[in-house]
């Protein structure tokens, strides 16, 4: 669980991120406070178009806000973001694995681009590969894994560098049942046997119940609701045994996959 003594390893205050368009500036992110605890795994959820995957790309130093500030992992996002990355494993919804390599030659390159020597680095390979169930995997082409085996690869890459705080943009979705419940063992057994602290955004409302310690839901640009799954809905659907997707519905007015106009940037 969660530390409640500790700084926080996340903190924003009013982040915000306007895109321009053909039809004037469209406000993605109107100003996000949060906090995220160390060894916290924390689910970020809100319908399409609410916000989500922009604050994701601020945090991540992939989009630089227009206003508002960050710390992550004790660095300034905006001053420091160098600092920052190396601090931070970040897992995008599409990956970006190279379909004709193996999956050793995708870790050891990884570690390469973290500067370890390549003796260092296919340490480091063979290590996350026994560790995240890819060991027999090592050789194999990447177009030849399953959608569950490319997931833990694109993941052990994103902890080659040991970060603090990981980063996991909708990882199960497209994923079988089965998948999905091993990619959400892993999650835990990171956080478990690591201390890693994981940000998590996702569209299933079952996978953000089983495994986030608290809910941040977001709405139009902003931050609507804050607690634990029990909290959320206690108070927004009247009973610790209502389902979270009826909660989300109270907070929201609509389910997770409710259609918001998609900003245009340019």
């Amino acid at each position: 669980m969660a530390s409640t003594t500790s700084v926080p390893i996340l903190t924003t205050r009013d982040l915000a991120l306007t895109f321009p368009s053909k039809s004037g500036p469209v406000e993605a992110v109107r100003g996000i406070d949060l906090a995220v605890e160390a060894g916290e795994i924390l689910g970020f959820l809100g319908p399409n178009g609410a916000g989500k995957s922009t604050t994701l790309r601020m945090l991540t130093t992939l989009l630089p806000p227009s206003r508002g500030s960050a710390t992550v992992v004790g660095h300034d996002l905006a001053a420091e973001p160098r600092e920052v990355r190396r601090r931070i494993g970040f897992v995008a919804q599409s990956g970006g694995l190279d379909p004709e390599e193996s999956v050793r030659a995708e870790l050891v390159l990884q570690g390469r681009f973290y500067r370890l020597s390549r003796t260092e680095a296919e340490a480091r390979a063979e290590e996350l590969a026994a560790d995240l169930g890819l060991a027999e995997l090592l050789d194999r082409r990447c177009r030849e894994l399953s959608g569950g085996q490319r997931r833990r690869l694109e993941i052990a890459m994103a902890l080659t560098h040991r970060p603090q705080l990981l980063f996991l943009d909708e990882p199960t979705t497209g994923l079988d049942p089965a998948s999905r419940a091993d990619l959400w063992d892993l999650v835990r057994r990171i956080r478990a046997e690591r201390g890693t602290t994981v940000f998590l955004t996702t569209h299933y409302l079952d996978e953000a119940d089983a495994l986030a310690d608290r809910l941040v839901i977001v709405d139009h640009g902003r931050v609507v609701a804050d607690g634990t799954p029990g909290d959320l809905k206690q108070r927004h659907g009247g009973s610790p045994d209502a389902t979270l997707q009826d909660t989300f519905v109270a907070i929201t007015g609509h389910g997770p996959r409710h259609q918001e106009p998609t900003p245009l940037a340019l």
